[in-house]
């Protein structure tokens, strides 16, 4: 896991973890959180399990969407189940209770966080996403 001193901020949490420290093996190898991967499922379980205890919250607080590489943005107020993820490219949350997530290769992950009021968000922002809006419409719904 790795944490930018530059995004601390006092009482959110936020981490960008690389493929070391998990259970995954082969292609996967070790850290695969891609509930969408063709990675065994108890592996990629195994492995949001740990991502989210580095977050502090229980595995299926820890939400992640379907990501489409689109403008589309999700509120999250209650966790969602895993078979069931929204498909968007964006999670914006003030639940303090859940973790959000979004999973990258080649774009870029952008976080949000607006201490005062306790409202974060995170965009998955490739070059289709950023270019039709995924940044602005994160923005908007955390204004919401």
């Amino acid at each position: 896991m790795i944490e930018a001193a530059s995004l601390t901020l006092t009482g959110i949490r936020h981490a960008f973890f690389s493929r070391d420290g998990g259970v995954s093996e082969g292609l996967y190898a070790t850290l695969n959180g891609g509930t969408g991967s063709r990675d065994a499922p108890d592996k990629v379980g195994e492995n949001r399990a740990r991502m989210a205890a580095v977050l502090g919250v229980a595995p299926a607080r820890f939400l992640t969407c379907y990501q489409v590489h689109s403008p589309s943005v999700v509120v999250a107020e209650t966790p969602w189940p895993a078979d069931a993820r929204p498909r968007a490219d964006a999670i914006v949350t003030r639940m303090r209770a859940l973790a959000i997530g979004v999973t990258t290769a080649d774009c870029g992950p952008v976080l949000f966080a607006d201490p005062e009021r306790g409202v974060i968000g995170a965009a998955h922002a490739g070059w289709r996403g950023a270019l039709t809006g995924v940044i602005e419409a994160t923005v908007a719904a955390m204004e919401k």
